[in-house]
């Protein structure tokens, strides 16, 4: 994973604990692909990150899913805050990865178990993934982190 050194943003970017903190915490993230056209198309997901990889659920009939398998490349945003003092976020992008059957069924897979229990918890209050034969897996190992948290601004 490379955290990219940002010159302008120096100030307000966030070290790497601040990173897991924010992305372990926040719920909904906006999935930017690539269509067949080449227009991008942005869609709103949940998401799980274990400290190196943000994993996606995604529904495998959708258009994000379709441009994905086309063209892996993706942008993920991840942001909070409604005053411009307030304003948090991250842009991961890279390539993602397929993990698991499609569509997932519940089999068992090790490379999934940590993701599962991660999403599971976070996002349904589980201790179990439920399945229902419509999503699987795309995991994203960021190639690019851009951050920032405009809260430092008040401290510079």
């Amino acid at each position: 994973m490379t955290v990219t050194q940002q010159r302008r943003g120096r100030k307000i970017m966030m070290t790497p604990g601040e990173l897991d903190d924010f992305l372990v915490t926040q719920r909904t993230c906006r999935v930017a692909t690539v269509s067949a056209d080449g227009a991008p198309h942005v869609s709103t997901l949940w998401f799980a990150w274990d400290g190196t990889s943000m994993w996606l659920y995604s529904v495998v009939r959708s258009k994000r899913w379709t441009d994905l398998r086309r063209d892996p490349r993706v942008a993920i945003v991840v942001d909070t805050g409604e005053e411009y003092d307030e304003l948090r976020g991250v842009e991961l992008s890279g390539a993602v990865e397929f993990v698991g059957e499609i569509p997932r069924t519940g089999e068992l897979r090790a490379e999934l178990d940590v993701a599962e229990t991660l999403f599971a918890r976070k996002n349904f209050g589980l201790e179990e993934m439920p399945h229902d034969g419509r999503h699987a897996w795309l995991r994203l190992t960021p190639q690019k982190i851009v951050s920032w948290d405009f809260r430092k601004l008040a401290t510079q």
